[in-house]
């Protein structure tokens, strides 16, 4: 089952979902429960992958750990005004095991899951944290050498970054797992990639998730480079990321990597063999609010931006529609129209405005954005298109209307050209004001010919003679964070 050069992925809150369905049926809701309709939905709206969030399971430990927190029940209650006990199930991410949650049908009704979603062309990610485990992973007491020890002056004078692990005949102290640039995350333990035997371990785990499913999202996974594990621990870590995935991929051919990653390390973590890595950098731009920067980020080579999932909401960052503002439109159709992997997030279409925790299986209930929501369907009805998933991508030139003129700035202006001469021409305005520019199209042979552009998301017709467009460009005169999405077709 291949995926396009420029795949789509739908990010799904798993348990949320299941609360969600387990209050519809008036029981606990298993992976089985989910409707085959809301799978064929998300084919029929043109998803290659679906990421499962937090399948994993969580133990009783880290879920106290999440419960007593202060600071975590603040964020938890702006979320949720009516939180209670059970709504706090600790973070996915503190994994206490690689095997599915009992809640959710544990294994097996993961293994049938895939099986559905196969049946629709639909790919499996699911999440692998390499940097840390939970508290009551097995590990913590049959293998303690597999994480960072600390001593009792490490933990006098760092006590938001170390622990005291109670064990039979002597107490120890371990790390929590952390980045060098914040405290440690106290519901998680550090994995020490110093230890060979803990780098084959967790290279064990990597293969065995790989036999359940498609993908992987890999969390936080520039933690785990010699170079950073070094800075935040002391200590040289044995590489794993290359040997890992080479070992995956000789098992099961075609496996995907994706890498969050921040701090500018993308292009690392593709040299380190991942198939995609977080455009963190993008979204920043774009929120920003300016076009320059956002230009000179897509100057990069399309060996770079294959690699790189865009994004403009995902469970780590806030909900788009109470972050961006009037250039939200605009933002999506530069992030979903450029090269790379596309990725939503659940509730995103529906507009919804409350960042759900990782820790947290209930989300609020909110109304539904009628107008961004339809803007949506017609942006992934496009995106369906083959030009946009197979064909090639080129970054135009936008000059001056006159001399005094410097709207021209404002623009950003690709063009898409797929098998068949399908043409596709997309401008944004990406600013506050009124702007105007000549685009220079990237087209032979114009003379003498007529070319009809007709936007696909408004009713906007125009046909325009060759001659002046290979002479002068293609005029525009847009409104404030407007957009253009054109077909092209000669007359």
């Amino acid at each position: 089952m291949e995926h396009p050069k420029y795949p789509s992925l739908y990010q799904v809150n798993t348990r949320v979902w299941l609360t969600e369905l387990s209050g519809e049926l008036g029981r606990p809701a298993t992976l089985d429960d989910i409707p085959d309709s809301a799978l064929d939905q998300l084919a029929d709206l043109g998803f290659d992958w679906l990421w499962f969030l937090s399948v994993w399971t969580t133990g009783p430990v880290a879920r106290e750990i999440s419960r007593e927190n202060p600071v975590w029940r603040r964020d938890f209650r702006e979320t949720l005004p009516d939180l209670t006990e059970e709504d706090i199930a600790g973070s996915g991410f503190a994994i206490a095991g690689y095997e599915v949650h009992p809640g959710m049908g544990g294994n097996p009704a993961l293994e049938r899951l895939r099986a559905r979603l196969r049946k629709r062309g639909l790919k499996l990610m699911l999440d692998f944290v390499p940097n840390h485990m939970g508290p009551d992973h097995p590990w913590v007491s049959e293998h303690p050498e597999y994480f960072v020890r600390g001593s009792e002056s490490d933990l006098l004078n760092f006590p938001e970054n170390y622990t005291h692990i109670r064990r039979k005949g002597n107490d120890i102290v371990l790390a929590f797992g952390r980045d060098p640039y914040f405290s440690g995350w106290p519901d998680t333990l550090q994995l020490d990639y110093s230890n060979p035997d803990t780098v084959k371990a967790m290279t064990g785990e990597f293969l065995r998730i790989a036999g359940m499913c498609d993908g992987v999202r890999c969390d936080m996974a520039m933690l785990i480079l010699p170079e950073v594990f070094e800075r935040t621990w002391g200590k040289r870590a044995q590489p794993f990321w290359p040997d890992a995935i080479r070992l995956v991929r000789g098992k099961v051919p075609g496996f995907c990597f994706m890498a969050e990653v921040y701090w500018d390390m993308e292009w690392d973590m593709m040299e380190q063999g991942f198939d995609y890595a977080y455009d963190k950098r993008l979204y920043d731009r774009l929120l920003e609010g300016h076009a320059t920067p956002v230009r000179e980020h897509l100057f990069a080579g399309l060996d770079y931006q294959d690699k790189l999932a865009r994004f403009l909401e995902n469970h780590d960052e806030p909900r788009a529609a109470a972050t961006f503002g009037a250039n939200y439109k605009a933002a999506a159709v530069i992030t979903f129209m450029t090269p790379g992997l596309r990725f939503f997030h659940q509730g995103q279409f529906e507009g919804k405005q409350k960042r759900i925790s990782p820790h947290l299986v209930r989300g609020p209930l909110e109304p539904v954005n009628q107008e961004l929501q339809m803007f949506y369907m017609e942006l992934l009805s496009i995106l369906k298109r083959p030009v946009f998933r197979e064909g090639t991508w080129e970054l135009l030139n936008c000059v001056r209307t006159w001399d005094s003129s410097f709207t021209s700035e404002e623009f950003l202006a690709f063009a898409w050209e797929g098998a068949g001469g399908k043409r596709m021409l997309i401008i944004i305005n990406y600013s506050p004001t009124t702007a105007q520019c000549f685009v220079h199209l990237p087209y032979s042979q114009m003379g003498g010919l007529m070319f009809r552009f007709s936007d696909l998301m408004s009713p906007a017709v125009y046909d325009r003679e060759g001659d002046d467009l290979a002479c002068r460009g293609m005029f525009f005169d847009m409104p404030a964070w407007g957009y253009h999405v054109f077909e092209v077709e000669r007359q």
